[in-house]
């Protein structure tokens, strides 16, 4: 299996970061309120494979429900690139589509029911 490397950031290009990831990746597109509503497509990473370039001073953290997730978004554009996940807190969830230059890779993606994250919990593995 090949790994990929990555740039991407938020619409106005306060957030930088970088991102490895495995050749095809596997994304999930998730059914919850948040993912529903701004198209989020999970790319799911370790932290060793996430790199903060720039911006951790404009971005601003929103939670709700648990509180375990951490979702991160540009104050200045809006824009949710990454965020930490409940799934996997230790690492992050990146938003493919807010990557540069993925056009020519083809993902896998995979639907995932978050409206009912309790039972979908064992499909994320």
């Amino acid at each position: 299996m090949s790994r990929h490397e990555a740039s991407g950031g938020c619409h106005c290009g306060q957030v930088r970061f970088r991102v490895r990831f495995d050749d095809p990746p596997e994304l999930l597109d998730c059914n919850c309120s948040i993912c529903a509503k701004t198209g989020f497509l999970h790319l799911i990473a370790s932290a060793d494979d996430f790199t903060l370039e720039r911006g951790a001073e404009a971005l601003s953290d929103y939670r709700w429900g648990t509180g375990t997730a951490r979702h991160l978004f540009c104050r200045t554009c809006g824009i949710k690139s990454f965020y930490v996940p409940r799934s996997h807190p230790d690492g992050f969830s990146v938003n493919w589509r807010a990557l540069d230059d993925v056009e020519s890779i083809t993902p896998r993606i995979r639907f995932y029911d978050g409206r009912h994250w309790e039972q979908a919990r064992s499909d994320l593995g």
